[in-house]
């Protein structure tokens, strides 16, 4: 849970981890609301309501129109 953490923290968080799971090659399943945490991922699922509503990159996902992920990531870019 990086959410409590300040941006430093959490850069060293996400570091750590991304270098473990490249060293294990090993699938993982994160769940994220500051989509920096999941940004690098290889497969993005949005889930809403209980259903994937969407399914892909990172690049892929902001450039759906009207996407979910697209309107979460522009709303966390103005903050």
């Amino acid at each position: 849970a990086t959410s409590a953490l300040d941006t430093e923290s959490e850069r060293i968080v996400q570091e750590s981890l991304d270098r473990l799971l490249r060293q294990k090659r090993r699938t993982t399943v994160i769940v994220a609301h500051r989509l920096s945490t999941i940004r690098n991922a290889d497969m993005i699922a949005v889930v809403n309501d209980g259903k994937v509503c969407e399914l892909g990159t990172h690049d892929e996902l902001v450039n759906l129109p009207n996407g979910l992920y697209a309107n979460l990531v522009a709303r966390q870019m103005q903050h």
